[in-house]
């Protein structure tokens, strides 16, 4: 149908619309090389794991933090030093002995252009505190989450708490809108299973955005211009942070393929180098290996729960409730062999039960019982077992790991308890550590400075209110609980380091878990590539910088 004269557009409309669109893309184009860094770069980063999920709430994993909080933002943050910092809050202060109010950062916009209130604080709150979010076990205490202006919010605890700041790392803000119109006003239920929104998607406030995941394959981050740090000047007034405008993490299970990987510059940065290539790694002028000392640490811990051993040839019996057992099980391992031979001596035997980095945990407890085959077998024969017992043995199927269990399951067998090894991806795995489903596990705890989360997450009595989540072998002491619970309220920070200092002797004394030991955590990256390594094996991207090729 034709239009009448007066209503057709004139050939001078159209060429003013046509240069109206150059303008336009112009502009744009303009304003993205202005927030963009002078030579931003792609890294390509390779890892043994699949972050699993991008919910912020559904894990609280290593492998997945690293990932997820690359777009997510907690209230605090850590510097370059590993030292507590303002995130998405700027301040916070002590308003009563059981209040405290956190002031939030002004102008911060997600991912999709909308700003960050307390509204969203709020909810991320209440999401992290119920079930089924694993992170809910940082957040004990914590009764009430309520706004008081749009940059306000105050959390009411249910009893005193001097170090609250230092649990809330690590509890990622979200979007309501966002996640309400998703269908994602509770975190993903990752051990039933639940596909939803916030598995793939993510939408955060972050300095990197999610730009594609598929899981056991690749996920991509793109740089978020509108983040609110890239502005912020270091020492000298140099720009504090890097220059990365994409960011993709490969899951590369096998060593092998992993390290090759790495050689023929198809990634940048191998985050967990094979241990018996850290020395020829060292000879390679291409290469940089930065080493930090692990404030976390390997444990084996053992079924406590159930009445009966299952798969195991004793019936009727659980031989693990018995101290003796657990102490024949310390003694029946050589920890220092395995350390020689399978880590290549990337690491130290602990006994403590977590790193003197942890506030409270003395350096005296960090001495093991001695490696002592003849005393494990005495032991099991006073216990009632002097021809032992079978017992499956469950560890994750990344190969250091494997390697170490299937020493131990050896080691183990020579006393006398038989142990199968049971390897399983990290999918199958992480939710027979977090259901306590396991009969004998190994697994890792990565700690924070403050003693709290780990004593709560590892040797409180579990319950689904966030009690002894990762307590995987649903071990229960009443007097312990009492005594973590005092901790937890206590604000004087002497008698806080005494008390934790106390619930660390009283483990050791009862041994729910067999401390291992702790790695030298080593990075493996090209010359390019600069990065700050945090003693939690965690890589901050916004201070990862890479060079331009001369």
């Amino acid at each position: 149908m034709s239009q009448p004269a007066s209503s057709r557009p004139s050939r001078t409309a159209h060429r003013f619309a046509k240069l109206l669109r150059r303008t336009r893309a112009a502009c744009g184009a303009l304003l993205l090389a202005a927030a963009l860094p002078a030579q931003a770069a792609t890294l390509r980063i390779g890892s043994a794991f699949d972050p699993q999920t991008m919910d912020p709430h559904a894990l609280a994993l290593l492998y997945h933090s690293r990932v997820a909080f690359q777009v997510y933002e907690s209230l605090v943050n850590r510097d370059e030093k590993f030292r507590l910092e303002p995130g998405l809050a700027t301040s916070w202060q002590m308003t009563s002995p059981t209040s405290w109010r956190f002031k939030l950062r002004a102008g911060v916009r997600f991912h999709d252009g909308s700003p960050f209130t307390a509204d969203d604080a709020v909810f991320s709150l209440e999401r992290t505190l119920a079930p089924p979010s694993q992170r809910a076990f940082q957040l004990k205490g914590v009764k009430v989450a309520k706004k008081v202006d749009d940059l306000t919010i105050e959390l009411q605890l249910d009893a005193p708490d001097a170090v609250l700041p230092e649990k809330l790392q690590f509890i990622g803000m979200m979007s309501r809108a966002w996640a309400e119109k998703h269908g994602a006003a509770k975190a993903q239920d990752f051990n039933g299973k639940q596909e939803m929104h916030t598995v793939r998607n993510a939408m955060g406030t972050g300095p990197f955005r999610l730009d594609s995941f598929q899981p056991d394959v690749r996920v991509v981050l793109k740089r978020h211009d509108a983040w609110w740090g890239w502005a912020e000047k270091g020492e000298g007034g140099q720009p504090r942070h890097g220059n990365l405008a994409e960011v993709q993490f490969l899951p590369i299970r096998s060593d092998a393929t992993r390290l090759a990987a790495l050689a023929s510059g198809e990634v940048d940065l191998v985050l967990d180098p094979p241990y018996q290539d850290i020395a020829r790694l060292k000879t390679d002028t291409r290469i940089t290996l930065t080493r930090m000392p692990d404030i976390g640490q390997q444990y084996l811990t053992f079924d406590q729960a159930r009445d009966e051993l299952e798969f195991s040839d004793v019936k009727g019996r659980n031989p693990f409730k018995d101290l003796r057992v657990r102490r024949a099980v310390y003694h029946a391992i050589n920890v220092q062999l395995i350390i020689d031979k399978v880590l290549r001596g990337q690491g130290v035997p602990t006994g403590a039960f977590l790193s003197p980095l942890v506030d409270g945990s003395p350096a005296e407890l960090d001495k093991r019982l001695p490696y002592d085959p003849a005393k494990a077998k005495a032991l099991l024969a006073e216990a009632g077992y002097p021809n032992g017992f079978a017992v499956t043995l469950d560890c994750v199927n990344v190969a250091w790991r494997e390697n170490s269990c299937q020493a131990m399951a050896a080691m183990l067998t020579q006393v006398g308890i038989r142990t199968t090894l049971r390897s399983s991806g990290t999918g199958q795995f992480f939710p027979k550590l977090s259901q306590g489903t396991a009969s004998f596990i190994e697994y890792g705890w990565t700690a924070s400075p403050d003693a709290w989360n780990s004593l709560n997450g590892l040797f409180r009595t579990f319950d689904k209110t966030g009690l002894g989540t990762f307590n995987a072998g649903r071990y229960s002491n009443p007097a312990l609980d009492r005594l973590i619970d005092q901790v937890r309220v206590e604000p004087d920070l002497t008698r806080r380091r005494a008390l934790v200092t106390t619930v660390l002797r009283l483990v050791a004394d009862d041994l729910p878990f067999i401390p291992l030991y702790r790695r030298t955590l080593t990075w493996a990256m090209h010359k390019k590539v600069s990065a700050v390594q945090w003693p939690n094996d965690t890589v901050e991207l916004r201070w990862v910088r890479v060079k331009s090729a001369p």
